[in-house]
């Protein structure tokens, strides 16, 4: 193995185009933290924060894939992910995780106190998300409660106190991570049964989970639209909310029950699409505003 295919494959082993989730929503939290600071941007902890971001992500995939290699393996889907495939060891994927969890505390210590005591906390969030499937159906809501430590946890580091504002944009987060990973876990429904795991789509099957889906969406865009309230935006971040509603709604008109052709289409592009949007123009109406 070449260095090149190497770094390849533990990018792919962590999904890292899909950081694309996570890091505008770390923006939009840093810009809310930003602006009780009057917008003084200290560029280092800018980099501070997007490092924990990645840092983090990093252990919880390699750790979720090192977690799930029994699982993965069984799975027509998943078996030619990296370790099922035999392109990474489970112990290096394991010892990846180690290397990025400490380097995460580590980038939290530099940032400030709070960050630091509150990085093991996170941690256990996102990490302990791999295993969660095995007993619950709420699987989908952890998931989106790691990612929603972005936007809080990019406000703590601005400001090293704690406020509802980014609060709604976490629960923004976890609905909307949430509906999405069902609409993804639609893919597995069968073999999450056979294999006795917990999923929505494996309980309720695919015309329920789809409305649940539906509904935590609804949540979604109605916690961004309190955040507009409760932050003092404006019509900036108002047309961003309408963009990114749009854009939650196109992506249920793609799944239909017994359709799932589209789904990569509604789960990935439509996303990433929709929270880059939703960054851009929190961070016009931060400007214009």
């Amino acid at each position: 193995m070449n260095q090149s295919s190497g770094l390849a494959n533990y990018l792919s082993l962590i999904k890292f185009s899909h950081t694309i989730f996570a890091m505008p929503f770390a923006l939009i939290g840093f810009l809310a933290g930003a602006r009780t600071q009057h917008y003084h941007f200290d560029y280092y902890l800018i980099l501070l924060v997007l490092l924990c971001m990645v840092f983090a992500r990093s252990a919880a995939m390699a750790f979720n894939r090192y977690a799930d290699k029994d699982i993965d393996a069984l799975n027509d889907r998943t078996v030619i992910r990296e370790i099922p495939a035999g392109k990474i060891k489970p112990g290096a994927a394991l010892f990846f995780t180690i290397i990025n969890s400490a380097a995460f505390i580590l980038t939290a210590w530099f940032i400030n106190p709070l960050c630091f005591y509150l990085s093991p906390v996170a941690l256990l969030v996102v990490l302990g998300y791999s295993y969660t499937k095995r007993f619950t159906a709420f699987s989908h809501i952890v998931l989106g409660l790691g990612l929603s430590l972005a936007p809080i946890g990019a406000y703590l580091a601005v400001t090293g106190t704690f406020a509802i504002l980014p609060v709604f944009f976490g629960i923004a987060v976890i609905a909307w991570v949430g509906g999405f990973d069902i609409i993804y876990a639609l893919q597995d429904e069968a073999f999450d049964k056979s294999q006795r795991l917990f999923s929505i789509p494996a309980i309720y099957g695919q015309r329920r989970s789809l409305v649940i889906s539906s509904w935590l969406h609804v949540l979604t865009s109605m916690a961004l639209l309190t955040a507009c309230y409760v932050g003092g935006y404006g019509w900036w971040f108002m047309a961003g909310w309408l963009i990114f509603t749009a854009l939650l709604a196109y992506q249920h008109s793609l799944v239909k029950p017994g359709d799932l052709s589209k789904v990569n289409q509604a789960f990935f592009t439509t996303n990433g699409l929709a929270s880059i949007l939703m960054a851009l123009f929190v961070a016009a109406d931060s400007y214009w505003n």
